[in-house]
C-alpha cells in the first residue's frame, strides 16, 4: 500500500542533509546511540491507532512527557541533541528525532532505513502508560503474559508480531541501568554493534555479564513470536531487512497517509 508524504522544501530538504552530518559526528563522538534510538522510538511509541492520538510529533521535549517512569533518563537524550536543533531551527523536533534515530541505527551499523520528512509537532503530551514496561512484564506470574503484555502496547501502535520481535533486536543496542528501569547490564558483548547478536544471546541462554528481561524471555516463549527468533539469529541480512521495514512503520506512526 503506497504513502502519500506531505512537501517540504528544497531549504528543508537542504537542512535534513546537513543535519544528518551533525548527527552522525555527536553519535560517534559521543557513542550515545542506544539512548538516541530509545529517543526516536518512546517519541513514536505513545501513539494510539484506535484514537489516534500520540506518535512522532516532538512532544517528548515536553518536561511533562519526560516524566513519565518509561522515559526515565532521556533526559539525558534531548540535552544532548539540543545544541544540534538550534542549529537547524528550520525542523521539527517531530522529524528531528525520528532523524536522530534512524542515524543512530545507520552508525551503528545497522541497516539503512528510509527517512520521510514533514511532520509537524504537536504542543499536547499523550498520558502516561503507552510504552513498554519491563518492570509489568516481571511481576507477571507466567512468562507468556509477557508476550501479552507486548501485543498489548504494540498492536495498540498498529504494529505486528512481526515487527514486535524485529524492533526487539535494537537490543543489540545499549544497556539496562538499574536507576532508570529497575534492571542493571547489557543484551549482547557489544553494545554498541548494531547486528543480530540479541537473537544469538536469546536462544543461547543466559551468561554472566549479560542480561535477559522476562519480556525478552517471552519471545522465545511464544510459539508465534519464536519463528521470528530463530530466523533473525540465523540470518542477519533478513533481520536488517525486517527491522528496517518495522522501524520505518514506528517513526511514520500517525504520520503518513496509505493511499
Amino acid at each position: 500500500m503506497e504513502k502519500s508524504y506531505p512537501k517540504v522544501s528544497e531549504e528543508y530538504e537542504k537542512a535534513i542533509d546537513k543535519c544528518k552530518k551533525k548527527l552522525r559526528g555527536l553519535i560517534q563522538e559521543k557513542h550515545c546511540a542506544p539512548i538516541i534510538l530509545r529517543l526516536a522510538w518512546h517519541a513514536a511509541g505513545t501513539y494510539d491507532v484506535h484514537t489516534k492520538t500520540g506518535g512522532p510529533f516532538g512532544t517528548i521535549k515536553n518536561p511533562q512527557e519526560l516524566s513519565h517512569q518509561a522515559n526515565n533518563g532521556l533526559d539525558i537524550a534531548v540535552r544532548l541533541l539540543e545544541p544540534i536543533k538550534e542549529q537547524f531551527p528550520i525542523l521539527s523536533y517531530a522529524d528531528f528525532y525520528q532523524l536522530a534515530g534512524v542515524v543512530a541505527v545507520q552508525v551503528t551499523g545497522g541497516p539503512e532505513i528510509p527517512f520521510h520528512p514533514g511532520r509537524l509537532d504537536n504542543a499536547e503530551s499523550p498520558p502516561e502508560g503507552r510504552l513498554p514496561d519491563a518492570k509489568k512484564a516481571s511481576e507477571l506470574l507466567q512468562i507468556l503474559l509477557g508476550s501479552d503484555h507486548l501485543r498489548e502496547v504494540f498492536h495498540r501502535m498498529g504494529l505486528s508480531d512481526k515487527d514486535i520481535v524485529a524492533l526487539s533486536g535494537a537490543h543489540t543496542l545499549g544497556r539496562c541501568h538499574k536507576e532508570r528501569s529497575g534492571f542493571e547490564g547489557a543484551w549482547t558483548k557489544n553494545p554498541l554493534v548494531f547486528d543480530n547478536s540479541y537473537f544469538k544471546e536469546l536462544i543461547s541462554g543466559e551468561k554472566d555479564g549479560l542480561i535477559q528481561l522476562p519480556s525478552d524471555k517471552a519471545l522465545l516463549d511464544d510459539p508465534a513470536f519464536r519463528p521470528y527468533v530463530e530466523k533473525y539469529a540465523q540470518d542477519e541480512d533478513v533481520f536488517f531487512a525486517d527491522y528496517a521495514e518495522a522501524h520505518l512503520k514506528l517513526s511514520e506512526l500517525g504520520f503518513a497517509n496509505a493511499e
